[in-house]
């Protein structure tokens, strides 16, 4: 916004701790934008929200305004108010939109038509394989993958975006300033570069646990489907799908083994009515791309290998050398040479407990 004075308003509203979403929408219904809030004064504040309408009058954030104010003078830094021209019109169709967004990178990518892309923080290694695959054929179809930033699928689906060369979108549940978590320091930092990562809450905010299913509407909100890879039963990424077909988004999951914990989250939305998806087409056909999909479009399980004995035997749920032993009739120094050679070509992966999952 170029009106200094008018984001130095809506920062006021919004910066103050007690005045949450729901009352700052009241006093904007009644007055129209901030800077009429305060112009009317306590006693008419006070008659839409009660003695609530003190804390506005009683409370100086100066300081914090300051401060994003000049973060957002930075290059590649703005602030987007709810009147903002450039305000995601998806966000405008949910039910609590955010008043104000702390935007880094590119927020025209709010913009541009999004899917969500969640999952487990556990992700397996097939489920991280999956997620990227799916995110980086819809990011070259232009499609803005939107996701959290978290470990597992969340990163993964950012990533793929990245590789893809297309934009990305990380909603985040700190401050706009800060990183969470720490781990996914270099990843936000391309996103930063090549994407965007966006965040309702003031600069500074921490990693506290109730923001983040606070910024699963946003997630869904920016999208036009919500993707599950993998899911446990209480999964947040559940709280996202929650969402997403609360404000009339689609649900599309990805089934697993039924002996997989991270797949039952996704059995239990498609029992909802998600689309179960097996292929990126599926997707594509349901929010209407109906360009035909280009012949390397990822699936589910892939074919390399399939003729190995071996691969067959280990099937596509995770393994024990054990197992694979008893299944192959093989002893385990036969078995290993051969786990050795699919690890390092990328088809399968190991996971605790010396097991084996394949990733194609």
């Amino acid at each position: 916004m170029s009106d200094t004075n008018a984001l130095a308003a809506w920062l006021r509203l919004t910066l103050i701790p007690g005045i949450g979403g729901e009352t700052q929408r009241k006093l904007l219904a009644a007055f129209g934008l901030p800077e009429a809030i305060f112009a009317a004064g306590r006693l008419a504040a006070r008659s839409i929200v009660g003695d609530r309408a003190d804390l506005l009058f009683d409370t100086d954030p100066t300081d914090a305004i300051e401060h994003a104010l000049e973060w957002a003078e930075q290059p590649g830094q703005t602030i987007l108010t709810l009147a903002d021209p450039g305000y995601p019109p998806a966000l405008l169709e949910i039910a609590d939109p955010p008043n104000i967004l702390y935007v880094r990178g590119k927020p025209e990518l709010l913009n541009r038509r999004g899917l969500a892309v969640v999952g487990s923080r556990n992700a397996t290694p097939q489920g991280a394989l999956t997620a990227e695959s799916f995110a980086r054929h819809l990011a070259a179809r232009g499609w803005s993958i939107v996701s959290g930033l978290a470990l597992g699928i969340d990163a993964a689906a950012h990533r793929g975006a990245l590789a893809a060369s297309g934009g990305t979108v990380a909603v985040i549940g700190t401050g706009a300033d800060r990183i969470y978590p720490a781990r996914n320091k270099e990843l936000a930092r391309a996103i930063a570069e090549r994407g965007t990562i966006v965040s309702e809450f003031p600069l500074g905010t921490p990693a506290v646990a109730h923001n983040f299913p606070r910024r699963n509407r946003i997630i869904s909100g920016l999208a036009r489907g919500v993707l599950v890879v993998e899911a446990a039963p209480e999964s947040g990424s559940l709280i996202t799908a929650r969402l997403a077909a609360e404000q009339g988004r689609e649900v599309f999951a990805i089934p697993g083994s039924i002996h997989s914990p991270v797949a039952r989250g996704c059995h239990k939305l498609i029992k909802q009515g998600a689309k179960l998806v097996e292929a990126a087409g599926d997707i594509l056909e349901e929010l209407g791309d109906v360009c035909q999909p280009p012949a390397s479009e990822p699936t589910v399980s892939a074919a390399p290998g399939e003729t190995s004995p071996l691969l067959t035997a280990l099937g596509h749920a995770p393994c024990s050398l054990d197992e694979l032993v008893e299944r192959t009739g093989q002893s385990a120094d036969t078995l290993l040479p051969e786990l050795l050679t699919l690890e390092l070509g990328g088809i399968l992966g190991t996971l605790p407990g010396n097991r084996y999952q394949r990733l194609v």
